[in-house]
């Protein structure tokens, strides 16, 4: 090895511990996969529900409810759902992440890891609330547009300290949130595309681009 070769390889190996000590890098493709058919399977029992359990108005802006009862249902339901693809999105998640980091020999729960769920949750977490909101007062037109905003916001906000190909599925995701704003009605569609399409092709991307020998 010549002494220009030595030093262009001492600079890869400094840069690949400075990146080590700011981003986190052990995402694995295949927790995109698996959080796209976690949310295809929860788009699914939303439409399925919603088709034969209520009635929307003339420009499909708000549910109707014939009762008290009928809306804590609603409630109910959409919590449900919700939080168990959030659940099993989560644990699939972490896990084939923490597969990936062991095999890299990466700690887990360092700083790095600690800095990206902290801006990852913060716009998260605002959207959620927001989205809990609208969905008490009944207006669900635009929920499933203010969820893959706020939600591509985050990945965004996150991918300073991880993959950069995560701010690119960020920034899909605002993009199919606005358009889905223009489409009021069709909201379940982009929202089972943003959360269940996109990132399995992400996902699939990211494992044959980093994962797979």
């Amino acid at each position: 090895m010549t002494q220009k070769e030595q030093h262009l390889s001492d600079l890869k190996q400094i840069r690949s511990l400075m990146e080590k000590s700011t981003r986190f890098l052990s995402l694995s493709g295949l927790s995109g996969v698996f959080i796209g058919v976690f949310a295809l399977f929860g788009a699914m029992a939303a439409y399925v529900y919603f088709d034969y359990s209520f009635y929307y108005g003339e420009t499909q802006d708000m549910i109707y409810f014939a009762d008290s009862q009928t809306r804590n249902q609603f409630l109910l339901f959409v919590f449900t759902d919700a939080l168990s693809v959030l659940l099993l999105a989560l644990s699939f998640g972490f896990y084939f992440t923490w597969r990936k980091a062991k095999r890299r020999g990466d700690k887990i729960w360092d700083n790095t890891f600690k800095r990206l769920l902290i801006n990852l949750f913060i716009p998260l977490v605002a959207g959620g609330l927001f989205g809990l909101i609208l969905l008490y007062h009944g207006e669900v037109a635009i929920l499933p547009a203010i969820t893959l905003i706020f939600y591509g916001l985050a990945l965004v906000n996150a991918s300073h300290y991880t993959l950069n190909d995560v701010r690119a599925l960020g920034i899909l995701e605002i993009f199919l949130g606005l358009i889905a704003v223009f489409f009021i009605g069709y909201g379940l569609f982009f929202w089972a595309v943003g959360f269940g399409v996109l990132h399995i092709i992400y996902g699939t991307l990211m494992y044959f681009k980093y994962e797979r020998n």
